[in-house]
């Protein structure tokens, strides 16, 4: 662990706000799982070549995040894949939609696991009392269904989405929102996540949080000290800093 202000951990935090994806599991793997299984019906249902796939979604990935701009809904895949089929040529074809985003997010599942002592340091905080709030980005229903998928559902307190806060992250309502569930909170609110800007700057400028960016393969560090509090690898050293701090 690299501790870069260490002024900041001299209790235990009053809550915790952590992201879900590539924080608490590794996303790019679970991502590349669900696109093979799409690319691979789409061209069973529609003879539609791998590389024109991939030209047509990455298209219609592009077009929807700049009209709908950053909501939830801008991360919807059942929208990508429909634009993507449309921009093949096909129409709107809601049956085939539905088909690709139902096995691309049935092979995402299968493929998720929970980083090495994730699941431990969410136990260490619920056994301490600490309120965890699970603060992402998307859609509900599906960040639901991930946290089914991966036992998070009973260990977590709360959950936003920024479907239900109106706006992705950097922007403050999702951390204002986590905030507003718990209720008063005195003390220090961690935000650990993955993304030094979405994530950390994003919750230090919302609510004040100390921030903890988790690094690991394809993660960029913040390249700048002052921009996070610290930084770690795995969930275990996290269990340790918070061993180590006083109530």
């Amino acid at each position: 662990m690299k501790m870069f202000n260490r002024q900041k951990f001299r209790r235990r935090p009053a809550c915790v706000l952590i992201d879900l994806d590539n924080t608490l599991f590794e996303y790019e793997s679970c991502n590349e799982a669900g696109m093979t299984a799409a690319r691979d019906l789409a061209q069973k249902l529609l003879n539609l070549a791998p590389a024109e796939f991939d030209r047509c979604f990455a298209d219609a990935r592009s077009e929807l995040k700049f009209r709908l701009g950053p909501i939830g809904s801008s991360h919807n895949r059942l929208l990508y894949f429909q634009r993507m089929i449309e921009r093949a040529g096909f129409g709107s074809q809601p049956f085939v939609g539905l088909q690709l985003e139902q096995v691309f997010w049935r092979a995402y599942l299968d493929h998720s696991k929970l980083f090495d002592h994730a699941l431990d340091f969410l136990d260490d905080l619920r056994i301490a009392g600490i309120p965890i709030v699970i603060v992402t980005d998307l859609t509900a229903q599906i960040q639901f269904r991930k946290l089914i998928n991966l036992g998070l559902d009973r260990v977590v307190d709360w959950v936003v989405s920024s479907e239900e806060s109106g706006a992705d992250k950097p922007a403050p309502n999702s951390f204002e929102l986590a905030l507003a569930k718990i209720g008063g909170i005195e003390g220090e609110v961690w935000m650990i996540g993955d993304d030094y800007r979405c994530d950390l700057i994003g919750a230090r400028e919302a609510v004040g949080a100390v921030t903890l960016q988790k690094l690991h393969d394809g993660v960029a560090p913040a390249p700048k000290e002052a921009l996070v509090d610290c930084q770690f690898n795995s969930f275990s050293e996290v269990r340790k800093l918070l061993e180590s701090l006083p109530t």
